[in-house]
């Protein structure tokens, strides 16, 4: 159970009601909310795949310019040359698919529309360095390489 208080900080972040909420996955230094983890099964049924969800919105517009400067296709080349991050950025997927089976277990939920799909791109594209960078923040550093970038590129908040 959410605390009400974290849900309504996430509700003013997001600008709409949370949907399906486990946990606060990361807290700022401002102590609010700034990645919530999310059920695979939201509760009108639908599959949700983004188990690590950016409700910081100073980080997410930072996050946007980041992706507007061409910083994903910079990392998506790097996935086609090195091989030690590619093989990180796989592990990453591995353990997002991990966590969001656990998410699962701990709600009952069975999601075999998503089995084996984890979010952002992983584990061969980058396509959203929100989920990476939120994914970096609530597994904590050296779990999603690019995550960390993402992170170590946005400094302070």
């Amino acid at each position: 159970m959410i605390d009400p208080t974290d849900k309504a900080v996430i509700e003013a972040q997001l600008g709409r009601e949370p949907r399906g909420i486990h946990a606060v996955g990361h807290r700022c230094p401002c102590g609010n909310p700034d990645v919530v983890t999310t059920e695979p099964r939201l509760p009108n049924g639908t599959p949700f795949p983004t188990t690590y969800y950016l409700t910081c919105p100073r980080a997410a517009s930072l996050i946007g310019t980041l992706e507007g400067g061409g910083v994903m296709k910079e990392m998506q080349a790097r996935l086609g040359t090195d091989e030690e991050l590619a093989t990180a950025y796989r592990a990453a997927h591995d353990a997002y698919l991990a966590d969001r089976a656990a998410v699962g277990l701990a709600h009952g939920h069975d999601v075999p529309e998503i089995e084996g799909i984890s979010a952002g791109g992983m584990p061969d594209r980058v396509k959203c360095l929100h989920v990476l960078a939120g994914h970096a923040q609530a597994a904590g550093p050296g779990v999603n390489p690019l995550g960390d970038e993402v992170l170590e590129m946005l400094g302070e908040w």
